[in-house]
């Protein structure tokens, strides 16, 4: 291969996330609704019969699947599914900063308007319950951070004599900061008070 071709394949490369092929992609909405006056944010319970994660607290959302336009319209369809909602009672929909998480997964979270004026009718196998929370109370109130330490262990097929220091090499090791919310007896926290904590920075 020549310098020329090699030039032109990377000219018109658009950056993106490396190895970005291969991670999951899911798409949420942080749902903004008027209640008593004020705006709240809404939140799902996740069904028990879950298989993963049942009985947490989460915003509306999901894998980003093929026949999806664009990241946008998976978290209107996520919404539109597990809220029993018509598209036409969620408007002004923006994207936030996506994350890469440590489990391959990349998220795009959005913020988005939706219509009290529309009856819920939550998706029993993925929502046990829906409640909120004024956004005045996130504005107000800073979370809890926690730490989760990372170690590295090699699996054992792993050839240790091909690296420098071998057995004895110095892993770098991390750690995962945790948010929490706490209001009432509701504990919101992980990925979904991370992205909250985002969007509360965002606005103020």
């Amino acid at each position: 291969m020549d310098l020329q071709s090699i030039m032109k394949k990377i000219k018109y490369h658009t950056p993106s996330v490396l190895g970005h092929q291969q991670f999951m992609k899911s798409a949420i909405l942080l749902p903004l609704i008027q209640k008593d006056g004020e705006l709240h944010l809404l939140f799902e319970i996740r069904s028990e019969s879950m298989r993963r994660q049942p009985g947490e607290i989460c915003f509306p959302g999901g894998r980003v699947d093929p026949q999806d336009k664009d990241v946008r319209s998976a978290a209107i369809r996520e919404t539109m599914e597990e809220l029993g909602i018509g598209e036409e009672a969620i408007s002004n929909v923006y994207p936030l900063d996506y994350m890469v998480t440590h489990f391959g997964m990349i998220v795009y979270p959005h913020i988005g308007l939706i219509s009290v004026q529309n009856q819920f009718q939550p998706n029993p196998a993925e929502v046990g319950e829906l409640f909120s929370v004024p956004l005045s109370f996130f504005l107000e109130t800073e979370p809890d951070i926690h730490y989760v330490n990372v170690q590295v262990q090699p699996d054992a097929k792993f050839p240790v004599e091909l690296i420098p220091g071998g057995e004895n090499y110095n892993w770098r090791t991390s750690q995962i900061s945790e948010y929490f919310y706490i209001y009432g007896d509701k504990v919101i926290w992980g990925l979904t008070a991370r992205i909250l904590a985002h969007f509360i920075e965002m606005i103020r």
